[in-house]
C-alpha cells in the first residue's frame, strides 16, 4: 500500500473516531450532566386540568347560612386515551369498587346524542368521598385516561325553603350551545335562586397545566406556577328571607296545599315564600346516590311538590279584590266614601237576583261594605266604573279600569328576581269583544262578577301579597325581591340590586276608608280569628269554589295599621272559607314576626292550625266533581 493510501486511511479513521467521541461526549452530557433535560425526557405530556370554583353561598337576612358547599370528587375519563389492548379492567374495577358490568355501562355512552364526546373528559364515577379519593389517587397512575376532579356539592343546614333556593344539575347540550363557558359535566342552577342568579353564583373556572411522566404520574418540576390560573369563587347571595319565619310558615303548612308570601312593605323584601307541599333540598344534592330515585318520586307525586305555588299557581282572588275596586271607584269619582247601597241578600237586576250575598245590614259606606264583604255593593260600584261613559260604551271605562290594575301589578309579571313567575290574568275589552261576537257589543252587567273577584280574574299569591303591601304603603309598592345584596366570597364590596318603586296613581286620602274597612274585617268581620291584642291587623278574607273538593281559603293583610312592617297573603287549597284557615295562619305568621313567639293565649290556635290535615280526600273529590262541573270562584264573607 502506498504512503498516500495509508495517509488517506489514517485520516478517515481519525475523522470517525473524532465524530464518535463527540457523540459519546454529547450523550454523556445529556445523561449525566444536564439534570433538567434528563427530567424532561421522562415527561410524556402536559395535561390541562380545569379547576372548578366554589359556588357562591346563600344567607338569610340575619346572615344565617342557607346553602353551603361540600367538597367532593369526580372520577373523569377521556375515552380516546384508553388503550384497551393493555387496559387492566379487573384491576381498575377492584380499585374503584365497580363490577365489570358497571364499568362497561359507565364507559359506553350514546355518542350520537351530543351529550358526550370521546375526546372530552366526562364523569365516569361521581360523588367520591375523601377516603375513596386518597385510595384511588395512589393507584391512578396505572390508568392514565382517568383523572380525579374536585367539585363542590351543595349542602343545606336546614330542610327549608327548597323552592326558593332551588337545586343544581348537570348542563344539557342546549345550555352548552347557548353559553360556551359550560362544558359537559358542568353544573348549573336548575330552579329557584340557583337558576336566577346562576351567573353570579357559578364563579369563573381556573386552569392548571400539569406535567405527566411516561407512567401517567404528575411531576412537580418546581415550575408549576407558570401553568396555573386560579379559579374565581362565585359571589354570595344575601337573601331577604327570615329563616325563622320561613320555618314557622312551613310548619303551619304541613298536610296542606297552598302558599304563604310575606313582604316587608317599605322595601319590597320578601320575608317568607312558602309553597306546600315541599321537599327537603338535601334529597336533591349532587352527591346523593339516591338523587335520581328521589327526583322521580317527587316528579310523579300527584300533589306536585315541585310546583312553586307562590309564583306559578294562578288563583281567583274572590273578595280580596273588593278593596281594589273601591280604591279605583273613589279615584274615578264614581262614588264617595259615604256612599250607601242597599242589600236585600244579593244584587238584583230586572227584578231577578243575579248575585247572592250574606246576611248583613245594608252598607252605609265603603268601610262597612268591605267589613261585610257586600256583593251587591261592589257589583254596583264596579258597573259604575265600567259605565262611566255610558251603558252602551263600556269599553272605554273598562280599559281605564284595566289601566289601574296594571299599576297595581296585576295582569303582568311583577319582576320578582325569581324564574318562572306567572302573569296572572285580567281580561281587557278586546277579550270581551271576542267573547261576545256581536260587533263588539257587550254590557257591564254581563261581566259583573269581576267586581267581586270572580269570573276570568286570576292572580298569583305573590301578586296578592303585593296588593297587601301596596295597601300598607297607601298607594305604591317596591318590586318584591329575594336578594338584597350580592358580594364576592373574599369579602369584597357588596352590590345592592336596584328595585323600582311603582305608583298606583290613587290619592292617599282614598286609602283611609278602605283600610278602616279592612281593620273592621279583623275586629268585627269575617276574620275575627286573625285578631291579636295589641297588634292592629288590616285584612280581607276570600273564598274560591273548588269543584274537586272543599273550597279554597284566602286571606291577605298587613300589620300594624300605622307604619306597617309585614304584608302577607295566605292561600289554602281545600281550606274552606277565608276565615277558617287562611286568616288564622296569617295572624300567627304576623305574631311570630312581630314578637318572635306565639302568646300563650293563642297556642291552642297554633296547635289547631299545625295539626289540621286539609289534603283532599278522594271520595269527596269524586262526589263534589259530580255536583259542580264548572270551576267558579265565589265571593265570601
Amino acid at each position: 500500500m502506498s504512503d498516500v493510501h495509508r495517509t488517506r486511511q489514517f485520516t478517515i479513521q481519525i475523522i470517525f473516531i473524532a465524530v464518535a467521541l463527540m457523540l459519546v461526549s454529547k450523550a454523556a452530557h445529556l445523561q449525566i450532566f444536564n439534570k433538567e433535560q434528563q427530567t424532561r425526557a421522562k415527561f410524556a405530556a402536559i395535561s390541562r386540568q380545569v379547576l372548578y370554583p366554589a359556588r357562591g353561598i346563600m344567607y338569610d337576612r340575619n346572615n344565617e347560612r342557607l346553602v353551603y358547599n361540600d367538597p367532593m370528587y369526580d372520577l373523569m375519563v377521556t375515552y380516546n386515551k384508553i388503550d384497551f389492548a393493555v387496559f387492566d379492567t379487573v384491576g381498575f374495577c377492584n380499585l374503584t369498587g365497580m363490577s365489570v358490568e358497571g364499568f362497561s355501562n359507565a364507559l359506553n355512552k350514546d355518542w350520537r346524542s351530543g351529550k358526550f364526546s370521546k375526546s372530552v373528559p366526562f364523569i365516569f364515577k361521581g360523588k367520591i368521598s375523601a377516603k375513596e379519593f386518597a385510595f384511588i389517587q395512589e393507584h391512578l397512575h396505572r390508568f392514565p385516561a382517568f383523572t380525579l376532579q374536585m367539585r363542590s356539592a351543595r349542602g343545606y343546614p336546614h330542610s327549608n325553603a327548597a323552592h326558593v333556593l332551588g337545586y343544581i344539575r348537570e348542563v344539557n347540550q342546549n345550555e352548552i350551545s347557548a353559553d360556551s363557558s359550560y362544558q359537559l359535566g358542568d353544573y348549573i342552577g336548575a330552579s329557584g335562586l340557583e337558576r336566577y342568579y346562576e351567573k353570579e353564583l357559578r364563579g369563573e373556572k381556573g386552569i392548571r397545566h400539569v406535567l405527566i411522566d411516561n407512567l401517567g404520574r404528575e411531576v412537580n418540576d418546581g415550575k408549576g406556577a407558570e401553568f396555573y390560573q386560579a379559579p374565581v369563587e362565585g359571589k354570595n347571595l344575601y337573601t331577604t328571607l327570615d329563616l325563622e319565619l320561613q320555618k314557622y310558615g312551613e310548619s303551619l303548612m304541613v298536610n296542606k296545599i297552598g302558599s304563604i308570601v310575606a313582604i316587608e312593605p317599605a322595601t319590597g323584601e320578601i320575608l317568607a315564600m312558602i309553597s306546600a307541599p315541599s321537599y327537603d333540598p338535601n334529597h336533591l344534592t349532587i352527591d346523593q346516590s339516591s338523587r335520581a330515585q328521589k327526583y322521580g318520586e317527587l316528579l310523579n307525586d300527584a300533589s306536585k311538590p315541585f310546583l312553586d305555588r307562590s309564583i306559578l299557581a294562578q288563583y281567583p282572588p274572590g273578595s280580596l279584590f273588593k278593596p281594589i275596586v273601591a280604591l279605583i271607584a273613589l279615584q274615578e269619582g264614581v262614588m264617595t266614601p259615604e256612599r250607601h247601597v242597599g242589600c236585600s241578600g244579593g244584587y238584583y237586576f230586572g227584578g231577578q237576583r243575579l248575585t247572592g250575598c250574606h246576611n248583613h245590614v245594608s252598607c252605609s259606606n265603603v268601610a262597612s261594605a268591605i267589613q261585610h264583604s257586600c256583593n251587591a255593593y261592589f257589583v254596583t260600584v264596579f258597573r259604575d266604573i265600567v259605565d262611566k261613559y255610558g251603558h252602551t260604551h263600556p269599553n272605554k271605562g273598562f280599559d281605564e279600569f284595566n289601566t289601574y290594575l296594571k299599576k297595581f301589578g296585576l295582569g303582568d309579571r311583577l319582576g320578582v328576581d325569581f324564574p318562572g313567575e306567572k302573569k296572572g290574568f285580567f281580561p281587557n275589552s278586546d277579550y270581551y269583544n271576542g267573547v261576545y261576537q256581536n260587533d263588539g257589543f257587550w254590557k257591564s252587567i254581563w261581566i259583573r262578577s269581576l267586581g267581586i273577584g270572580q269570573g276570568e280574574l286570576l292572580l298569583t299569591n305573590i301578586q296578592i301579597a303585593n296588593l297587601a303591601a301596596t295597601l300598607a304603603n297607601r298607594g305604591y309598592y317596591i318590586t318584591p325581591h329575594l336578594v338584597s345584596k350580592i358580594g364576592d366570597a373574599a369579602g369584597g364590596e357588596l352590590v345592592e340590586p336596584a328595585f323600582q318603586r311603582r305608583e298606583t296613581g290613587i290619592d292617599k286620602a282614598h286609602f283611609v276608608p278602605v283600610i278602616d274597612g279592612m281593620e273592621k274585617v279583623v275586629l268585627a268581620g269575617t276574620a275575627r280569628s286573625a285578631y291579636i291584642p295589641d297588634i292592629s291587623i288590616c285584612g280581607k278574607t276570600g273564598t274560591a269554589e273548588n269543584p274537586h273538593g272543599e273550597d279554597h281559603s284566602i286571606f291577605f293583610a298587613f300589620a300594624p295599621k300605622e307604619k306597617p312592617e309585614i304584608a302577607i297573603a295566605v292561600y289554602i287549597e281545600n281550606g274552606g272559607w277565608g276565615g277558617s284557615y287562611a286568616a288564622p295562619i296569617a295572624s300567627l305568621m304576623i305574631e311570630k314576626y312581630k314578637r318572635g313567639s306565639i302568646s300563650e293565649a293563642r297556642l291552642f290556635l297554633e296547635k289547631r292550625m299545625k295539626e289540621a290535615n286539609l289534603l283532599p280526600k278522594p271520595e269527596k273529590v269524586a262526589n263534589k266533581a259530580k255536583k259542580q262541573p264548572r270551576v267558579r270562584p265565589r265571593s265570601e264573607q
